[in-house]
């Protein structure tokens, strides 16, 4: 176990939100959106009158949690993506269940 006696000089704490010191401002922006919309869509989809704003406000953190997942560089920022993708799925699905992106304007 050489790794134990070691120091870490990568100068993170080397817990799971550790990152690697540089700055990632398209991941971060796509981190933000991501958990934005999939909070939002996750809140709205409880209502069945909003389920335009779900679905689509769901659609959106799917769509910019999966391009920051093929981009992403560091845990922190996988970690974040998850929860926002996973807030966006059952705000998207439920927005669906609840009438779509179109119910009832086209």
């Amino acid at each position: 176990m050489a790794q134990a006696v070691r120091p870490n000089t990568t100068g993170s704490t080397g817990s799971l939100l550790a990152t690697d010191g540089k700055p990632h401002p398209l991941q971060d922006t796509l981190l933000v959106v991501t958990l934005v919309f999939g909070v939002l869509a996750f809140i709205t989809s409880m209502f069945h009158s909003l389920h335009l704003l779900s679905s689509w406000a769901g659609l959106v953190g799917i769509l910019a949690g999966a391009y920051g997942q093929f981009i992403s560089e560091t845990t922190r920022e996988r970690f974040g993506l998850i929860v926002g993708l996973g807030l966006s799925g059952v705000g998207f699905y439920l927005g669906l269940a609840h009438g779509g992106l179109f119910g009832g304007v086209v």
